[in-house]
């Protein structure tokens, strides 16, 4: 039940911001973008894919080398007293 909910209210907003970005631009009306604007969309564009690429990257990189673990580790030792080497005490 509580997951219909969640599926519930993320529909109504992704529904919302629908309503919102058409009627936003059906206010603008016809607005032309030069040639300066269309450089910048395009490059702002490609700088956020290579942005995402690059962290995507990093991500299956960390994990492939057992960074991921070892953080996990290092966490789970250092909130669990009972895994602490006797020195550290």
């Amino acid at each position: 039940m509580r997951t219909a909910l969640t599926l519930i209210v993320l529909f109504g907003l992704l529904a919302a911001t629908a309503g919102v970005m058409f009627w936003a631009w059906q206010e603008i009306g016809e607005v032309e973008i030069g040639m300066h604007g269309l450089i910048a969309l395009g490059l702002g564009a490609l700088l956020t894919f290579v942005l995402g690429a690059g962290l995507m990257g990093l991500m299956f990189l960390s994990s492939r080398r057992g960074y991921d673990e070892r953080a996990y580790e290092a966490d789970r030792t250092r909130s669990d007293p009972s895994q602490r080497s006797s020195d550290e005490n």
